[in-house]
């Protein structure tokens, strides 16, 4: 990365110095777009533990749920960047991408295993079991930080 700085004073016609600017140019390869070459931004399976709790009608404990399951998750290095600017406050112009779902999908999964509030594994067919539904990511990419995903 190569800078080179020039200042350029200005003077009116009597010598008084009006104004002192700092031009900045950049080597091109700083200027240059987002980098995706070594980008590695992906989408993974991830098994996660998950409780449920069922509550009835008088919000009382009616039954806890759980199970092992594996979803998508995001992950992976996205390219950032941060130059020097004239035109900033901070004098740095930062440019800072993260690795977000790109795409998501709603999925019905089985939680298999119920306990009563007494911790005692139910076994009729209907409190056996729960459906949930969660959402994980389909795809993943680098987004610009900050940047609401549709």
């Amino acid at each position: 990365m190569s800078y080179s700085f020039r200042s350029v004073l200005v003077t009116n016609s009597c010598g008084v110095l009006l104004c002192c600017i700092l031009l900045l140019t950049l080597s091109p390869n700083v200027l240059a777009q987002h980098n995706q070459a070594d980008e590695t931004c992906e989408t993974l399976p991830s098994e996660i533990h998950l409780i449920k709790e069922e509550y009835d009608e008088l919000g009382r404990l009616y039954r806890t749920c759980n199970g092992d399951v594996t979803v998508n998750k995001c992950e992976g290095k996205c390219n950032s960047q941060v130059q020097p600017s004239v035109i900033t406050a901070t004098g740095f112009l930062k440019e800072c991408y993260c690795c977000r779902e790109s795409f998501l999908r709603e999925r019905q999964l089985q939680l298999t295993h119920c306990y009563d509030p007494d911790g005692v594994r139910m076994t009729d067919h209907e409190s056996a079991t729960m459906e949930i539904r969660l959402k994980e990511p389909v795809d993943c990419k680098c987004f610009k930080c900050g940047e609401m995903v549709r």
